[in-house]
């Protein structure tokens, strides 16, 4: 046998046999590729960061320069240009040392040789990591690749001896890297045959498994023939018991759907929605169980059971429609045929039957129940509540407009009363026609009191019944406990919830649908916080929201009809008389009353129509008042009039209030006034007496008394009087707009105040009226219809602010005061002028007295007597004296002349004093003149003022006189 070669012989001998084959090989292959190319577009070419440069060696420039100018420094380029070739030169030089140790040691111990072998093992590789760029040791290294190519001929040109260079270059990077390798396998061969048989052993070793493994599989395949085999069959056979145990309950709930299914087809046509809804949901058990997984002939079953659920709820939906909407025609009929009986035949008194008892809301709730029990299960009721809120708005609306096309046709036909002023009734533009709006417009007051009654009574049993759906609902959702349809509503609340929630949120689905009712019957019975929980609240209370805002939505359903109504005729209202006006405004008020009383919720609109319309009424009633006050003064002539007992109960009635009670003012200021002022006063605005039945006159009286004290009147302060009466009808009947009314009256008594100013005192009477002149008289009746209002403002002003909010009343009361001042002033300017009246006589008298003094020299054996100027001063005082006393009040009377004695005192002994009475004849008459004045003021009333307090009559006359006596004769 050949001696073992040593193992530098075989790695040297396997180096240099490698090494010649790659040689050739790769030169071949590195032609190829250096003079045809093939590049692509591989990533690592381009991204190559260890591609060594090789930089052009170019020769430097020679620059003739001195010597001593020439420095390190300017050889840095070139040094650094060349650093990395001569680096590299190192490392191969060192390595070259080190394989010439390496061959020196070769000869040492086989001990040594092998340590040297494990020490250098590896070293030939880094060395050559060191002289090959690390660019060809990339593991995707592809030279026929365009951008590996670029790199690796980076520092060469084009030209052929370059590429000769390049492949001459790779060809010295290859046999590095195969003296290297060789050398690496060298060091490594005796690893290797180790190695080798150690696999051969451990080849060995396997095949000697296996078969051991091929005897246990044939001991174990006869111990399951003896023991496992009877054992297995035993479970097989139980597992085939189980299979066929599924398949056959598998096949009763098949026949049992199927039989529900049958079922619930004749439970949808008879109306059984209960018992549709039970068999509903325990098909949804099945479903939502998963029982019918995989059952083609059941795979449209849901959309049969959402079918069956849809159809059960449009015949819950449409029967409770019918039970709260439609079944109210019965009494619209019976309410209809009652009205047209009362119209045929005014006779009939109005009943006042009730539409709705105890039992019938006991019935009613009855029937209600089952259909919202089943409505709760299907967590259909609030959107059923929606389309029965629409219900019945259009219900309501059908139902007004019903009894107005029924009615409408017999109140037209019937004679039209005296509701309007001649010529007040207004009339299309074009002439009428037969429009529903021309025929409400034609309706007399009466009538459309007649048709909005029965509008009331048809809404008002709507509304009870709307009324009870919503008591039912309420009830069966809170106050059934005890009730034997209690666990079946708790239930079917909850249901619903659950059933509501599955529809909006998937998370919820299978808590809602995993139990079918009898088994939820069961839950809320052993929990009664089930019923309590948010998803019941919440149902629960969509439910009730839902429920009240239809009853909300048929009151302002029926305002809203109400309101058209009245705007229909809005232009009509303000020219009624009040008590027809109240009985549209009081049927008005009845009816918000009522209807907001049912709904529970203010009718907005149809107050701000009525409140319109009165303040319109108001309006029109105090322009058309304001009118006819103004051509009433201007044609009054200020002579005074009989006061008709009519006036005086007006003044007796309004003027008592304030020691009646607040609720009856109504009562006792529209009992009287109406009819017999209207009769009173005739189209000229004149005050006539009454006439009874029989023709007789009705008593009057001379004056109109207010506690105790009697005032003389003119036609105007009786107009005026009857006018504030209607005024305070009008604030007692409409208290909303008192504070309105009290400043219309307001208004109006200012304009009486100033126009009657204007006539009297400016004798503006004279160019309206046609009076010659402004006498005592016309001052004597202006001051005592100033007076009289004067005197009524503080029980006007009581009757007035009752009803006025507290915050208006200061203001109010501070106008009202300010008002009566004006009256006072004026009153006392009256006064004043019939003063100044008398003044202005004196002073025309006391121009004529000198020549009268003139002749009381001359010597006459006639009787002495008062001259001309004393007779017509005494005679026009008397006259004024019996025209005020008979005309104004004692007090009044004595103030006035009270005024005017102090102006004769003082006028008359001042002409008087510088008198000559040096002749017995001038004493003699002067004396006579003087006692004849002062008897006629001590004939006036004022001396009854100066007697109670003292003081002399007329002081400076009666000086005069005891001056002139005291005087010797001559």
């Amino acid at each position: 046998m050949d001696p073992k070669p040593s193992s530098h012989q075989r790695s040297g001998r396997s180096l240099l046999l490698l090494s010649k084959t790659l040689s050739d090989a790769s030169t071949q292959s590195l032609s190829s590729i250096l003079n045809n190319p093939h590049l692509s577009d591989t990533s690592w070419w381009s991204n190559s960061s260890a591609a060594v440069q090789i930089p052009e060696f170019t020769t430097p420039s020679v620059h003739k320069t001195l010597g001593p100018e020439i420095s390190r420094s300017d050889f840095t380029s070139y040094v650094s240009s060349i650093a990395d070739h001569f680096n590299r030169f190192e490392d191969i030089r060192n390595h070259e040392k080190k394989n010439n140790n390496n061959n020196d040691n070769d000869n040492n111990s086989n001990g040594d040789g092998e340590n040297a072998e494990d020490a250098f093992a590896g070293e030939a590789l880094v060395a050559c990591l060191r002289e090959v760029p690390a660019l060809y040791f990339k593991e995707d290294f592809a030279l026929e690749d365009g951008a590996t190519f670029r790199a690796a001929s980076s520092s060469f040109s084009n030209s052929v001896s370059e590429d000769v260079n390049l492949q001459e270059k790779l060809s010295q990077y290859l046999d590095v890297v195969e003296l290297h390798l060789v050398k690496e396998i060298s060091l490594r061969s005796n690893s290797f045959f180790e190695a080798q048989g150690q696999l051969e052993d451990l080849s060995l070793k396997i095949v000697e498994g296996c078969g051991r493994i091929r005897e246990l599989k044939e001991t174990i395949r006869i111990l399951d023939g003896d023991l496992v085999d009877s054992a297995r069959q035993i479970q097989d056979l139980n597992h085939t018991r189980s299979d066929l145990l599924a398949l056959q309950e598998k096949l009763r709930v098949i026949l049992y759907v199927n039989q529900s299914l049958a079922a619930l087809n004749l439970l949808v046509t008879s109306g059984d929605c209960a018992g549709a809804l039970d068999v509903t949901d325990d098909l949804k058990h099945f479903l939502n169980g998963g029982q019918l997984t995989g059952l083609h002939c059941f795979r449209h079953l849901e959309v049969h059971v959402t079918s069956a659920i849809n159809s059960v709820n449009s015949i819950l939906s449409a029967e409770f429609l019918r039970v709260s909407v439609n079944e109210a025609g019965d009494k619209d009929v019976l309410i209809l045929s009652k009205a047209k009986a009362r119209i045929a035949s005014p006779g009939i008194e109005e009943d006042n039957e009730e539409y709705w008892d105890q039992e019938d809301t006991s019935s009613f709730h009855d029937r209600l129940l089952p259909l919202i029990i089943g409505l709760l299960r299907t967590a259909k009721l609030p959107s059923v509540l929606r389309i029965y809120r629409d219900t019945v708005i259009s219900d309501m609306k059908t139902a007004i407009k019903s009894v107005v096309a029924e009615l409408l046709p017999v109140l037209v036909a019937r004679p039209l009363d005296s509701d309007f002023k001649s010529g007040d009734r207004a009339v299309d533009a074009d002439g009428g026609g037969s429009s529903l709006t021309n025929k409400l417009r034609s309706l007399s007051s009466e009538s459309f009191v007649q048709l909005l009654g029965t509008i009331f009574k048809i809404v008002q049993a709507h509304l009870i019944r709307a009324a009870e759906v919503k008591k039912g609902i309420e009830w069966m959702m809170s106050n059934l406990d005890g009730h034997y349809a209690a666990d079946s509503v708790a239930a079917a609340l909850a249901h619903g919830a659950l059933t509501l929630t599955s529809e909006t949120s998937s998370t919820t689905d299978s808590q809602s649908e995993s139990f079918p009712l009898s088994t939820q019957k069961n839950l809320i019975k052993v929990s009664p916080a089930t019923n309590s929980s948010n998803l019941s609240k919440n149902f629960r209370a969509d439910v009730l929201r839902e429920n009240a805002e239809a009853v909300f939505a048929a009151c302002d359903a029926a305002h809203g009809r109400w309101a058209k109504l009245l705007g229909v005729r809005a232009l009509l209202h303000p020219r009624l008389r009040l008590q027809d006006f109240l009985n549209i405004y009081n049927v008005s008020q009845e009816f918000v009353a009522a209807t907001e009383k049912i709904g529970g919720r203010l009718g907005y609109s149809i107050r701000g129509t009525l409140q319109s319309q009165a303040k319109g009424f108001v309006d029109f009633q105090h322009e058309s008042r304001m009118a006819k006050l103004k051509a009433v003064l201007d044609q009054e002539t200020w002579v005074e009039v009989d006061v008709p007992n009519e006036f005086q109960a007006i003044v007796d009635s309004l003027f008592r209030l304030e020691s009646v009670s607040e609720d009856d003012v109504a009562a006792s200021s529209l009992e009287q006034p109406s009819q017999s002022i209207d009769g009173s006063v005739d189209s000229n605005g004149q005050v006539n007496n009454i006439k009874e039945k029989n023709g007789h006159t009705k008593s009057s009286v001379h004056l109109i008394s207010f506690r105790g004290i009697g005032y003389h009147m003119v036609n105007c302060g009786l107009i005026l009087l009857k006018m504030l009466s209607e005024y305070i009808d009008m604030n007692t009947v409409l208290p909303a707009l008192s504070s309105e009314v009290i400043h219309r009256v307001l208004e109006m008594l200012k304009f009486f105040n100033t126009r009657t100013c204007q006539l009297v005192l400016g004798a503006g009477a004279m160019q309206v009226s046609g009076l010659k002149s402004i006498t005592s008289k016309h001052l004597a009746l202006a001051s005592q219809v100033i007076s009289f209002v004067h005197a009524i403002m503080p029980e006007i002003r009581k009757v007035l602010i009752l009803k006025v909010p507290n915050a208006r009343k200061v203001m109010l009361l501070s106008e009202i005061e300010r008002v009566s001042q004006d009256y006072k002033v004026h009153r006392d300017e009256i006064y004043t002028k019939l003063v100044q009246i008398m003044r202005e006589r004196l002073l025309v008298h006391l121009r004529g007295l000198p020549q009268i003094i003139e002749t009381w020299n001359r010597v006459d054996e006639s009787e002495v007597q008062p001259s001309q100027f004393a007779r017509s001063l005494t005679k026009e005082v008397g006259y004024l004296q019996r025209v005020l006393s008979r005309t104004l009040h004692e007090a009044d009377v004595q103030e006035i002349f009270k005024e005017v004695t102090i102006i004769f005192d003082i006028q008359i002994s001042d002409a008087f004093a510088n008198v000559d009475i040096s002749t017995p004849q001038a004493k003699a008459r002067l004396n006579c003149e003087i006692q004849h004045i002062l008897g006629c003021i001590k004939s006036l009333p004022s001396a009854k003022l100066n007697i109670e307090s003292g003081t002399p009559i007329a002081g400076q006359l009666e000086s005069l006189i005891e001056r002139i006596s005291a005087e010797p004769d001559q």
